[in-house]
Parts: C-alpha cells; structure tokens; sequence
C-alpha cells in the first residue's frame, strides 16, 4: 500500500488530536474515510495528516466547525481566492472579541461580588452571604447590588487581585 503508512495513532500523536476526535471528523466528513487492511486498521495518507494538521489548527484557533469546513474547502481549493479566507477569518475575531468584552464584564461582576463579600461579612463562618442574597436578586446587568466602595472599571478589573481589591 504506498503511501498508506499512517496509522490513527500516528496521526494521533503528529497532530496531538485525540483518537476519538479524528473519527468524529471522519464521521461528519471533514477528513475522508480511510482505506482499511484486512485487519480493520485504519491506514492514512500525507495528505489526510496535511488535512487534520489544518482542521486542528483551525479548531486551536476556536474556528467553528462549519467554519473549519468551509476554511478545509478554500485549504484544498486551488482556485480558492484569499479575500474569502479573510473575511471567515475577520468575522471570528470579531466573535473572539466580542466574548472577550463580556468575559471582562463578568470578571469585573465576579471581583465586585468578591469585593462586596470581604466589606460586608468579610467571607466568614456567618450564615448570612452577601454574595448568594446579590445572586438571588434580580439586578439590571448582573451586578451585585450597593457596592460602590468595590466597583472597578471594566478595563482594570483585570489588573487588580482579590487581595488588590480588598485594599481599596
């Protein structure tokens, strides 16, 4: 068989895709079925590990799989034209940065309830937490309520530390 070296392993290894994801991407159809032995292994081509390398890469990156699919489509189209490859690229990165900016909201949420905590119980043995009563409340934002001496900018939410944020 030349060219047919590959077992799942090797593809396993060369790529650091696990076994069970390389045969969900043979099931939905973003690598092809290999050939078989008598024996049942799968045995792979160059080609099929240059094919996984890249849809990896593209899921690494947080490409969704439809995305990976079409991205695999422009990878193996020779006529592909770079403008598409762009535009599947900048529409992610504008997903990617909109999570970021609600992911910064939340931490600046998670450090006021932290905050809100440590000025009013100080996150001792008390039954009584301020953090569950905020988080029971409905609040416009999900911030937790009447902690002003704790509320830190979004943007340096993420330079301070818990301890940082006790100090203020």
């Amino acid at each position: 068989m030349p060219d047919l070296n590959l077992t799942i392993g090797t593809m396993s290894t060369q790529t650091r895709c696990s076994v069970p994801t390389i045969r969900y991407y043979e099931k939905i159809g973003l690598l092809p079925s290999p050939q078989r032995a008598a024996n049942g292994h799968r045995y792979y081509r160059e080609v099929d590990l240059k094919r996984l390398t890249f849809i990896k890469r593209c899921r690494d990156f947080g490409f969704p799989i439809e995305q990976v699919r079409e991205l695999t489509d422009l990878f193996e189209d020779g006529d592909r034209a770079c403008v598409e490859v762009r535009e599947l690229a900048q529409a992610h990165l504008d997903e990617v940065r909109a999570r970021l900016a609600e992911m910064r909201a939340l931490e600046a949420s998670l450090a006021a309830f932290v905050c809100s905590c440590d000025t009013a119980c100080s996150g001792g043995l008390t039954k009584d937490c301020v953090i569950i009563d905020d988080l029971s409340m409905p609040v416009a934002g999900g911030a937790p309520a009447d902690v002003s001496c704790c509320v830190v900018p979004v943007e340096a939410a993420s330079a301070f530390t818990t301890t940082e944020l006790k100090r203020k």
